[in-house]
């Protein structure tokens, strides 16, 4: 069995993200999920100085662990300000000083939501032109606006074309 990793781009305990991706690994068949929360691996703000002076911190490796052992990624990112949260853009950064390619060339579906129209299409758009150099396989891609309007107990109301072919761009490629 198939295992993948599911988050969101995230700290917010409520997140919207996290449950977007959730929902979406839950239209993955065959696989085995493993659902992480970015709380559960506190870091220090990413700095020269700090790696020098403390190396790479333990939690960086475990996340990584986590990718190396998962035969596809799922995540959804949260828009802060049109890019990254800071909490991932600081797991990104640290990911990338422990190893460049940091994905691995694993399979991803990448989700991005937002309680606007926008759907997170900044965070979306800066992530498909970075994640590829640290190594990310984007199989399939998916942004979904206005949120609570569109997500409703665990469940997105109307599943979307583009959402389906992305879940299914996944499944194939695991």
């Amino acid at each position: 069995m198939k295992n993948i990793l599911v988050f969101g781009g995230s700290n917010s305990k409520n997140s919207i993200n996290k449950a977007l991706a959730i929902f979406a690994s839950n239209r993955v068949d065959g696989v085995s999920r493993n659902i992480v929360d970015l709380n559960d691996y506190p870091l220090p703000m990413y700095g020269i100085d700090l790696e020098n002076e403390s190396g790479i911190p333990e939690n960086v490796v475990k996340f990584y662990d986590l990718i190396e052992a998962a035969d596809g990624i799922v995540v959804s990112l949260a828009e802060h300000n049109g890019s990254y949260s800071a909490v991932f853009k600081n797991l990104l950064d640290w990911l990338s000083r422990h190893e460049a390619k940091s994905f691995g060339e694993t399979p991803m579906l990448l989700l991005s939501t937002s309680p606007g129209g926008r759907a997170g299409i900044g965070v979306m758009e800066a992530a498909l032109s970075r994640f590829p150099r640290q190594g990310a396989n984007v199989v399939g891609n998916y942004s979904l606006p206005s949120f609570y309007d569109n997500f409703k107990d665990g469940v997105l109301l109307n599943e979307a074309p583009e959402f389906k072919s992305a879940v299914e761009s996944f499944q194939n490629a695991l």
